[in-house]
């Protein structure tokens, strides 16, 4: 590999994306059989929305249904931004003086995580706005080389670390796993049935017939609300974990 492909590998968006959004705090759990239950049940559920989408016909296109799919993934993403604050004051809230502290250190990294990808998002309604994607300030040739690379590097750069960081930020749940192991299966929890209160309220499978509709809106939060808690169970009963612990009560 040539020195620029060591540097894609040190700065590329997935390298930066991976430091970014993945959970770094020393002597966390990393339970392999949880992730792996959590990944089934990704592919499945989303596996099982997609066969809706196409048997009743609620996307034209392929395209549809990745356009749909990905709307959908930053409205969990947003919708988990604006939950993370809350949930986590809450517990800094409630837990013990000697436990704050330390909870409040711990919120860093998910924070600059959630920072990042809105940033990131950021860019792209920036461009649009200002005009600089339309070549608004390419009026001398160094501005015009400006332009050029900026525009090169929101679609190599910026545009992967978006997707990349989206993803991340659902399967980790922002990182909260830097606070507390049992925190990323409860926020999990809270957003899925957020998101399903949203879908009823919006009406997003109206069209579908009433016991597919039930089954297609309850269906993951009751499949995440199910490995959530296996997953708080595992933590206590495998490594001594609750949440209870976390907060000294």
């Amino acid at each position: 590999m040539g020195p620029l492909g060591r540097l894609w590998r040190t700065v590329g968006p997935i390298a930066i994306g991976r430091k970014v959004f993945t959970p770094s705090r020393p002597g966390r759990v990393d339970d392999e059989v949880v992730a792996r239950i959590q990944k089934i049940r990704t592919i499945v559920g989303l596996c099982a929305v997609v066969w809706v989408t196409i048997s009743y016909k609620l996307a034209e296109s392929a395209g549809d249904i990745a356009s749909d799919r990905g709307n959908q993934a930053w409205i969990n993403v947003l919708v988990l931004a604006a939950t993370f604050p809350v949930a986590v004051g809450l517990l800094i809230a409630v837990a013990r003086p000697p436990a704050r502290q330390e909870l409040l250190r711990r919120t860093a990294k998910p924070f600059g995580s959630i920072l990042a990808i809105m940033g990131a998002m950021f860019v792209f309604p920036a461009g649009v706005l200002t005009g600089f994607a339309g070549g608004r300030f390419a009026t001398n040739p160094v501005m015009t080389v400006v332009t050029v690379v900026g525009i090169l590097l929101t679609i190599v750069w910026v545009l992967p670390f978006v997707f990349y960081g989206i993803g991340m930020s659902l399967v980790h749940v922002f990182r909260t796993a830097d606070i507390h192991e049992t925190v990323p299966p409860l926020l999990a929890i809270t957003l899925v049935w957020e998101m399903a209160l949203v879908d009823m309220f919006t009406g997003a499978y109206d069209t579908l017939p009433g016991p597919v509709r039930i089954v297609v809106t309850l269906g993951a939060p009751l499949s995440v609300t199910a490995v959530g808690l296996w997953e708080l169970r595992r933590l206590r009963t495998n490594y001594g974990l609750t949440l209870r612990g976390a907060l000294m009560r």
